[in-house]
């Protein structure tokens, strides 16, 4: 799973028969402090989210496994909102004594 968070909406009118009534959101992948990184990903929104929300995404074969994406012709897909993360992070201190 890949953490992103939804920056924008592809709009496409035409598209496969298959994908028709499905959502294209543009997702920037994120480090676990929400800061951006610079790849980015199409994915179908499986869930609802909207422009700024932070989300979890499964690609390649997984991502053909959603009730949605069953079978559809589909390589990313957002398919949960993140409310929060908790992390357990040791002190740069730590980490360095135990090394």
């Amino acid at each position: 799973m890949i953490l992103g968070k939804v920056i924008g909406t592809v709009w496409s009118t035409r598209k496969d028969e298959n994908l028709v009534g499905m959502k294209f959101q543009i997702v920037r992948h994120l480090n676990l402090d929400y800061t951006s990184k610079e790849s980015f990903i199409v994915a179908v929104d499986s869930v609802g989210a909207g422009v700024g929300e932070i989300v979890l995404l499964a690609q390649g074969s997984s991502a053909r496994q959603t009730a949605l994406t069953k079978n559809k012709p589909v390589d990313a897909v957002i398919m949960a909102i993140v409310d929060k993360l908790d992390i357990s992070v040791k002190d740069k201190e730590e980490e360095a004594i135990e090394v």
